[in-house]
């Protein structure tokens, strides 16, 4: 292998060491700041290292057809120990800001959805439930208003199918003196008795 391309492997190298410890550094802080279940830390430390070694394997084959020699190490171990020397605490304050920021634009998009889109939407239920109400009392109200006009004519009504109701009557007792000794025709007479004079 010739110096040139030696000397690109152990540049891809460094690079690829700088970025494993920044990936690093973003994986626990996050995992840190959304507080993660202990058994999950295990699954996301084996997923970040076999994701680092396809991606360290694949830049190797990119820039020497995949040979490892003891400077691909060196370079790995050189570019982490940069990284971790010289852009850890900047990344890490870096990652944690980039958090809150998020956090922040979510806080105040939630304050603008509610303020928008919920607040109207209740302020409009309980407007419904306001002209919903008053228009049943008023109809209610007009309903009373109706039944007492039209009193003669159900009175008027009454007197005229007495004759008629009255046979009726005879002619369903046996049925009533059936249909438990009467109680129930009587509960159901009874109640629209009342129904008549309340109405009435």
């Amino acid at each position: 292998m010739s110096l040139d391309a030696q000397g690109w492997t152990l540049a891809m190298m460094l690079l690829s060491g700088l970025g494993m410890g920044l990936v690093f550094d973003g994986y626990r802080v996050i995992s840190n700041e959304l507080r993660f279940s202990r058994w999950w830390i295990p699954v996301l430390d084996l997923l970040y290292w076999t994701a680092a070694t396809i991606i360290v394997f694949r830049v190797l084959f990119e820039s020497n057809d995949g040979e490892v020699r003891a400077y691909v190490f060196l370079g790995l171990l050189i570019g982490i120990c940069c990284y971790f020397w010289l852009f850890s605490r900047p990344v890490i304050a870096l990652v944690r800001w980039l958090i809150r920021a998020v956090r922040k634009m979510l806080h105040i998009g939630a304050s603008i959805f509610e303020l928008v889109i919920i607040k109207p939407l209740f302020l409009i239920y309980r407007l419904a439930r306001v002209i919903l109400g008053f228009l049943a009392a008023l109809t209610i109200f007009l309903f009373k208003i109706v039944l007492q006009l039209t009193r003669p004519l159900w009175l008027l009504l009454g007197w005229l199918l007495g004759p008629v109701l009255r046979p009726l009557g005879r002619l369903l007792a046996p049925v009533a003196v059936w249909w438990d000794k009467g109680k129930r025709v009587r509960a159901v007479g009874g109640f629209f008795s009342r129904l008549w004079k309340r109405w009435f």
